[in-house]
């Protein structure tokens, strides 16, 4: 049995919204895959429940006039990964989405709740990162947006205020039009496991030269991570054996992993390595590009 102390159900953002309003306690659930998990285990700061899974206005996969890709927070996984505008636009994010949990999980679990819990593993967070993802928050107050990569503030903690909802993800053309990437997720079991170094790449490649490079890294830091400082000694270079070393070599300055249960500080820097070589040669390969 759940104990909950307070259970209501939201049928709009603007109800959802007032709800949180009225209690400073409750905290939203959409699949409830992780929150319920939590409560099972006693933690008494989920007592309080905004349930926000039926809202339908928050449940989409959309291309703008523009071109921009839309994202719904309330879209589970399943329908991202199966989706034909992700797998056509942005399948590096489709990519990761396959690796979530098993066929129950992806197809009750939620984008936005994977971003909003705020976990350094999120698998979903590192190739929205490396796209340049930008959210789009409700609140009291109207709306704001920022970029995703700013969104995550420390372990479990997210710039979300305590009345406000996430009510978009969108990843601009400029972002994915002419650029290709790879996602890998290494994990001590092959399936239904918590990465231990989740990596993203995208890549622009030109007449054989990296014209842009992102490099995203997931539990190499306390938040989802971008790798700046490889990126800007990467791009503009040929492609080679050459410039894979490089990168691999100069990711471990990027990046600050800590030694858990999982995995040792010292065994993750390794992986991070070998990822960053991995991750960005399918990423070129994928981009057409060949590696001499």
């Amino acid at each position: 049995m759940f104990n909950f102390k307070s259970y209501n159900k939201a049928g709009s953002v603007a109800e959802a919204i007032r709800l949180l309003q009225e209690n400073p306690e409750a905290r939203l659930i959409a699949g409830g895959t992780d929150l319920l998990v939590k409560l099972h285990k006693g933690k008494g700061q989920f007592h309080h429940l905004v349930d926000i899974h039926d809202i339908a206005e928050l449940n989409f996969i959309t291309l703008t006039d523009n071109g921009n890709l839309v994202i719904g927070p309330l879209t589970c996984f399943t329908s991202v990964e199966e989706s034909p505008l992700i797998r056509k636009h942005v399948p590096v994010l489709s990519e990761a989405i396959r690796t979530i949990g098993g066929p129950q999980v992806r197809n009750m679990a939620t984008i936005g709740g994977n971003l909003c819990n705020g976990v350094p593993s999120a698998d979903s967070a590192t190739p929205l990162i490396a796209l340049n993802a930008e959210l789009t928050i409700e609140g009291p107050d109207g709306s704001r947006q920022m970029p995703l990569e700013e969104f995550f503030l420390g372990p479990s903690r997210v710039a979300l205020e305590q009345c406000e909802i996430l009510a978009a993800i969108t990843v601009t053309r400029d972002n994915y039009a002419g650029y290709h990437g790879h996602f890998y997720k290494y994990a001590m079991r092959g399936a239904m496991d918590i990465a231990t170094i989740g990596c993203s790449a995208v890549c622009q490649v030109k007449d054989g030269i990296l014209k842009d490079l992102r490099l995203a890294y997931g539990t190499a830091a306390p938040v989802p991570i971008r790798c700046k400082s490889t990126e800007k000694k990467a791009r503009g270079r040929k492609v080679s054996r050459k410039l894979l070393d490089d990168i691999s070599n100069a990711v471990v300055d990027d990046v600050s992993p800590r030694t858990s249960w999982r995995a040792a500080k010292e065994f993750r820097l390794q992986i991070i390595a070998t990822l960053a070589q991995r991750v960005v040669k399918q990423a070129i390969l994928n981009a057409g590009g060949t590696i001499h």
